[in-house]
């Protein structure tokens, strides 16, 4: 029996750069959060400031074995999510994806918890339809260097469905797109946290390629606003759904605007691209603005503002 009202919520992957950000939203909304995580790639330091609160637990776990707990909610987020991450262990990537999903599933259907996927726009590998809408099936290479991630995320979403087909759970399933902010791991490799290590520490800005690719990045708030409201939607709505900001940027515009920013005297250089990189990403979110009123409010030069005074600090203190 229930003691008190407070919704319960575990969040996988909960020290990681989303999910240190969706505990704190999830408690300011006046839930018990669960943060589970191997801390992998996620760190202490991010939900360090959550450890306090009487309504916040943390737990040390690997998705890939059973989690038994009670809970209401699941948002699974367990899972490396930048390329020098996911292709260190990429074995273990996969099956972080695969049999994270298939736990995290089976405690959903065993406790009738609501539970969300974070999916990936990498499902839609190098695109050939632009922008990406959620009926647009991907050209994905399956034995690339990128398959580990692609494939393992695809799968999970088969999983998703084929557990909401055959056991009727509630499911949501969210494909994010580029995101960036505070608490992004600084040797991540991802394009905004490796230009603005570099501009801070007036080291050259690596580009891979000509600076021509195009990307689409998407504010940490904004996208645990859409997380939240897509967990609250109507049970019969279960995705897949695109979330990100349509405004669309190349690389080397990118680049310019944090040196910018930073008043960076550091160079641009360029370097081969790397297989299988994309050469366009960008979200079509009319699914979200119609099903969950949602679209992206952090402006660019707003958020990289916010980043860059975070990693300022971090880097200061190191």
């Amino acid at each position: 029996m229930r003691v008190a009202n407070r919704k319960r919520v575990l969040v996988t992957g909960g020290a990681g750069f989303l999910g240190s950000h969706l505990c704190e939203r999830l408690l300011k909304d006046g839930c018990d959060v669960l943060c589970v995580d191997n801390f992998y790639s996620g760190t202490k330091d991010n939900i360090a400031h959550l450890m306090g609160n009487p309504h916040f637990e943390m737990m040390r776990h690997d998705v890939t074995f059973p989690l038994y707990v009670e809970v209401d909610e699941i948002y699974n987020l367990a899972c490396p999510a930048s390329p020098i991450h996911y292709q260190w262990d990429p074995v273990q990537t996969t099956k972080t994806s695969v049999h994270g999903a298939i736990n995290v599933l089976g405690l959903a259907k065993r406790t009738k918890a609501k539970i969300l996927q974070a999916s990936t726009s990498e499902v839609y590998g190098d695109p050939e339809m632009h922008p990406q809408r959620e009926d647009y099936w991907g050209h994905v290479n399956p034995i690339g260097l990128r398959s580990c991630y692609d494939e393992g995320k695809r799968c999970a979403e088969t999983l998703f469905f084929d557990y909401h087909r055959q056991h009727k759970l509630r499911i949501k399933v969210a494909r994010i797109f580029n995101t960036y902010g505070p608490r992004m791991h600084p040797n991540d490799g991802r394009v905004v946290s490796n230009f603005i290590v570099q501009a801070l520490k007036n080291e050259p800005i690596t580009i891979y390629g000509d600076g021509s690719q195009t990307r689409s990045f998407c504010y940490v708030e904004d996208m645990i606003d859409a997380f939240v409201r897509l967990m609250n939607s109507d049970d019969g709505f279960t995705g897949p759904l695109n979330l990100g900001n349509p405004d669309e940027f190349t690389i080397l515009a990118l680049a310019e605007q944090v040196k910018r920013i930073t008043g960076s005297p550091s160079e641009i250089v360029f370097k081969p691209l790397p297989s299988d990189d994309p050469v366009q990403r960008q979200p079509d979110i009319t699914l979200a603005r119609k099903t969950l009123d949602w679209a992206p409010s952090v402006r660019l030069e707003e958020g990289l503002a916010r980043t860059i005074e975070y990693f300022d600090r971090l880097l200061a203190k190191r």
